[in-house]
């Protein structure tokens, strides 16, 4: 696809960079077209570069004249992006470049996310190695493989890759604050079998869909109380209850890191209640309507005809009713040290699947106290005993925790003052940055992660504030130049 017509331009390799990571599929998992990509640029420039088993790259730059003295800087960020879109747009994100439009200053793509989150990071690290006129030490530019869905390049890690003893991770989102602290992760799958019911002769067959919720970051955003179309899904099957529902099947979430947005749920129930039906639904959607934020107002909950044969078991709809209401969500309590608008601990009901065979739910937690984190994993963990369901961790990460006085933070912090005649903000951030889990392998490296304005990542809504770009260059040039 062409650029549109307004794309930006400056700086000119930053941007040309991020052009081309748009135009390249890279799904979690499904990095091989930008890794490609990658590995071609470094050979181009007659760069060495190395791969560890789990997929990471690092290109080794040397450093520019005058230069050649000082210490080694390591540049990391991840290649993957979430792959969520609207339910009206035909998007093949292993196959499809994205459809980029600018409006009002942000740049994003057509329907899907945009992949800011970590691209545009990857385009500055890689704008340093070839635009001639950095000045820069000794580089290692770090890309790590499936971030989005449980951090594995960071956790497999080959730490033999790397030298330096700086590192600054491009992978945050609001220019002027810079972080030096991050959540750990924990997250649970529950399974249970169902089992099934043909439908009786006097039942009418639903596909419901639940649409138009924002979705979004379940760290970042988990605070905004946006609609999680699982809770939303578990609320009406309790109220309905007494109206002779079954599930037949049910699709909602699309990854552990995102709030879900829609759901698609077959359900059976007898004809003869479909008025009480249709009258409790739209009861409850005004009722959705009216507290949830201004974000999900595209809120919409339609049907069309279904077609399966079998339904739950009277039993198997209800465990599944009461684990969608039992399961907590959202944010659980918030750091005292820093404004409210860190999370301290947070849970997402992120994934429910069910079918025929079996019930799967996946929930994910994220934490800066590993003890209290591990009260919210036992509740988890109680609830799927009570149901006489199985539940496995199947994600841990460590925390980041935040270290003010760092003298990578000061240098940082002093350079963004001289430049920009004010003081950046210091924080942590409710979200699982690689850096936890690198430094715990990297023994002696400081790190510090700081970036331009993203907006809405992990949804379809997810957009780039291009006057945040140009600023947070000028700070990256300068700080590896000063370092």
């Amino acid at each position: 696809m062409s650029k549109p017509d307004n794309y930006p331009s400056q700086p000119a390799h930053l941007w040309e960079h991020f052009y081309q990571f748009t135009q390249t599929p890279r799904p979690s998992k499904r990095e091989d077209k930008i890794c490609e990509y990658l590995i071609n640029l470094a050979e181009q420039r007659g760069l060495s570069h190395k791969r560890d088993d789990i997929g990471n790259i690092v290109i080794y730059v040397p450093a520019t004249s005058g230069f050649e003295e000082r210490p080694t800087v390591t540049l990391q960020n991840h290649v993957d992006m979430v792959t969520v879109k609207t339910e009206d747009k035909q998007h093949d994100f292993d196959q499809d470049a994205l459809n980029l439009k600018i409006e009002d200053g942000w740049l994003m793509a057509d329907r899907t996310t945009l992949g800011a989150d970590n691209g545009l990071g990857c385009a500055a690290a890689l704008a340093l190695m070839s635009d001639p006129d950095v000045e820069h030490p000794a580089l290692e530019l770090l890309f790590t493989m499936d971030e989005e869905t449980g951090l594995g390049g960071a956790i497999n890690l080959d730490p033999a890759l790397i030298k330096g003893s700086k590192m600054l991770n491009l992978d945050t989102e609001d220019w002027g604050e810079l972080f030096v602290g991050c959540a750990g992760g924990r997250d649970w799958i529950i399974t249970k079998p169902t089992t099934v019911e043909s439908i009786p002769s006097d039942y009418t067959l639903r596909r419901y869909f639940l649409r138009g919720l924002a979705g979004g970051h379940s760290g970042i955003q988990i605070h905004q109380q946006l609609g999680n179309a699982n809770k939303l899904i578990g609320r009406w099957l309790f109220q309905t209850k007494k109206l002779g529902l079954r599930v037949c099947t049910m699709q909602a979430g699309v990854a552990h890191n995102v709030i879900p947005r829609s759901a698609t749920i077959e359900i059976a129930f007898p004809t003869s209640n479909l008025e009480q039906l249709d009258a409790l639904t739209e009861q409850l959607v005004k009722r959705w309507q009216a507290y949830l934020p201004a974000a999900d107002k595209n809120l919409e909950f339609t049907y069309d005809d279904a077609d399966s044969t079998t339904m739950l078991s009277s039993e198997s709809h209800k465990t599944l009713r009461q684990i969608l209401m039992a399961l907590p969500n959202g944010a659980q309590s918030y750091n005292a040290e820093q404004p409210a608008d860190l999370v301290d601990l947070s849970i997402n009901l992120a994934v429910v699947k069910v079918d025929a065979q079996q019930m799967f739910v996946e929930t994910s937690l994220r934490y800066f106290n590993r003890d209290e984190a591990d009260a919210l994993a036992d509740t988890v963990v109680s609830i799927a005993e009570s149901f006489d369901a199985e539940a496995e961790e199947t994600i841990a990460y460590p925390g980041w925790q935040p270290d003010f006085s760092s003298s990578l933070l000061t240098h940082v912090s002093d350079t963004y003052e001289r430049m920009f005649g004010y003081k950046p903000e210091r924080k942590a951030i409710h979200a699982g940055l690689e850096c936890g889990i690198m430094l715990d392998k990297l023994e002696g490296v400081e790190a510090i992660s700081f970036g331009p304005t993203i907006r809405g990542a992990h949804s379809p809504r997810e957009r780039l504030e291009i006057a945040t770009v140009a600023p947070f260059w000028e700070l990256l040039k300068e700080v590896v130049r000063t370092i």
